[in-house]
C-alpha cells in the first residue's frame, strides 16, 4: 500500500511537471505579446539532417503568424482570383497534432478597393488572438470576425468601413487585443482611431483618440503594469499614449515622430522601461512612473539619425528584446545588436545571424530561458543562440522553411520569410506563402 501511494505520488508530480511546461501561444509574440517561451527540455542542438517537420499543410499566401490554443492551430491567408488585387481571405483552424482541418471559414476582398498595398505581400497580416473559446480575426480589408474555436461559427462581424475608415498603405495589420470584455482594435475611422468592441457581442464600448488627423501607424496594442496600474499602450506615428483599457482614457503621452506613419513594432516593456524602435529615425527609451501612470523619455535617437546612419537600434518588423537592463534587437541592415538598456549606448554587434548586410533585413527573436533565444531570419533559418551582454553565440542552425515572399529591395536569396512563428507545447509552428509547418523542438 505504501508503494502504491509513493508510485501515485510520484505519477501526479510527473504530470503536474509535464503541464507545466506546456504552454499555448494565444497571440502574436505569445501570451501577453512579450516574445517569451517559458517552456523547459527544448532542444540545443539540432539533428543531424535537420528538422523534420511533424506535419505540413498547404496554405495560401499571408504575413500573419499562426496562433495555438486547445490543440487548435489558426491561421489565416488569401488566394487571389482572376485580378492580383481582388480575391478571398480566410481563416484555418488545424488539429495541433496531426494538422488536419477542422474547419475554415473565408470572406471577399478588394484590395484596390480599399487602397491597399499587396506589393510586395499579399493576405492578411494580422496574428489571431485567441480567448477561450472564442478567436478574433482581423482581414487586411478591417474585416473583425469573432469565431467559436472549436467549431468556426460565427458570433458576430464588424466592417471598420462602418466607421469611414480608409486602409490605405499595408491596410489593417494591428493584431486584434483581448483585455478583460473588451477587444481593442486600431480602426482608423473618422472620429475613432482607437475603438474598444464587447468581446461577446461586438458592440462599441469606448473610442479613443479621435483627434489623430494621420493614419494610426502599423504598430499594435499592448498591455503594460506599472505604477501599479494596467495600461493600454498605443504608439501611433506621432506619440506613444497610455490609455485605460477600460474606457479608453488618456492617462499620459510622450511625443516620438516617425518617417512617414511606418511603425511596424510593438513596444516592448521590462521594470519601469518601455521602449519602441523604428526603422528610420530609431529608438526611444521611457521610465515609467512607479507610483502612478505616467512616464518620461530618458534618451532617443539622435535627430540626424537614418536607417544607413544608425547610432542605436533601427528596428523593423522584430520588437526588441530586454533584459536585465539589456537590449538585444536587429537593426536596419540586419545587425543584432547589444544595446545599455538606460543609455541606449552601443555594446556589441553581429551581422552572423542575418548571413548578408542588406536593407530591411529582419528576424523574430524569442527567449526561452535565461540567455537562450530562438532566432527565425528572413532567410528562413531557425538559429538557436545565446545573447548576453558581453557576446553573441550561436549554437547552432538549420534552414526550416523556404523564403518565398517577393522583398522590397534585391536581395542575395530573392525571397524573404518575414512571418512570426508560434512556439507552443514543444513545437515550432511556421509559415510561408505556399504551407505551414509544425516542428518538434523537444530534447
Amino acid at each position: 500500500m505504501h508503494k502504491i501511494l509513493i508510485l501515485t505520488t510520484t505519477l501526479l508530480l510527473t504530470i503536474g511537471t509535464m503541464a507545466v511546461q506546456a504552454e499555448d501561444w494565444p497571440e502574436f509574440r505569445g501570451k501577453g505579446r512579450v516574445g517569451i517561451w517559458n517552456e523547459t527540455n527544448t532542444i540545443d542542438k539540432f539533428p543531424e539532417g535537420g528538422l523534420e517537420p511533424i506535419w505540413r499543410v498547404p496554405i495560401h499566401a499571408g504575413m500573419s503568424g499562426p496562433a495555438v490554443a486547445d490543440g487548435r492551430v489558426l491561421i489565416t491567408d488569401f488566394k487571389a482570383d482572376d485580378a492580383f488585387y481582388r480575391g478571398t481571405e480566410r481563416v484555418l483552424a488545424l488539429d495541433e497534432e496531426t494538422g488536419d482541418i477542422l474547419w475554415t471559414r473565408e470572406w471577399k476582398v478588394d484590395y484596390a478597393a480599399g487602397h491597399v498595398s499587396t506589393m510586395p505581400w499579399g493576405g492578411p497580416l494580422a496574428t489571431p488572438s485567441v480567448d477561450d473559446d472564442r478567436v478574433y480575426i482581423l482581414g487586411r480589408t478591417g474585416v473583425l470576425l469573432a469565431l467559436e474555436t472549436v467549431t468556426g461559427d460565427l458570433l458576430w462581424k464588424t466592417d471598420f468601413k462602418d466607421y469611414s475608415s480608409e486602409t490605405i498603405g499595408s491596410g489593417n495589420v494591428a493584431h486584434p487585443l483581448v483585455e478583460g470584455d473588451v477587444v481593442i482594435c486600431f480602426v482608423g475611422g473618422v472620429n475613432a482611431n482607437v475603438v474598444a468592441f464587447d468581446k461577446m457581442t461586438g458592440e462599441e464600448v469606448w473610442t479613443a483618440l479621435n483627434d489623430l488627423k494621420h493614419d494610426i501607424g502599423g504598430s499594435a496594442p499592448v498591455i503594460i503594469t506599472a505604477g501599479g496600474t494596467r495600461q493600454l499602450i498605443i504608439w501611433h506615428p506621432t506619440a506613444v499614449v497610455s490609455l485605460d483599457p477600460a474606457t479608453g482614457t488618456k492617462y499620459w503621452e510622450v511625443p516620438f515622430k516617425v518617417y512617414g506613419n511606418y511603425n511596424p513594432g510593438l513596444p516592448v516593456q521590462s521594470g519601469n522601461l518601455l521602449m519602441i524602435s523604428s526603422f528610420n529615425l530609431g529608438s526611444m527609451m521611457m521610465e515609467l512612473d512607479e507610483t502612478k501612470p505616467g512616464a518620461r523619455m530618458i534618451w532617443k535617437a539622435r535627430e540626424d539619425a537614418s536607417d544607413v546612419d544608425t547610432d542605436g537600434l533601427h528596428a523593423l518588423f522584430s520588437p526588441p528584446m530586454m533584459k536585465d537592463g539589456f537590449i538585444y534587437g536587429i537593426c536596419s541592415y540586419g545587425q543584432l545588436r547589444a544595446l545599455g538598456a538606460t543609455n541606449g549606448e552601443r555594446i556589441w554587434e553581429s551581422q552572423s545571424p542575418m548571413g548578408e548586410r542588406a536593407r530591411f533585413s529582419s528576424a523574430f527573436l524569442v527567449r526561452n530561458g535565461e540567455d537562450k533565444y530562438f532566432i527565425n531570419n528572413d532567410r528562413g533559418e531557425l538559429i538557436i543562440a545565446r545573447l548576453t551582454p558581453e557576446q553573441y553565440v550561436e549554437l547552432d542552425r538549420t534552414q526550416l522553411v523556404e523564403p518565398i515572399t517577393r522583398p522590397y529591395n534585391r536581395r542575395r536569396l530573392g525571397a524573404v520569410s518575414w512571418m512570426h512563428p508560434a512556439y507552443a507545447n514543444g513545437k515550432i509552428f511556421a509559415r510561408n506563402d505556399a504551407e505551414i509547418i509544425a516542428v518538434s523542438l523537444k530534447k
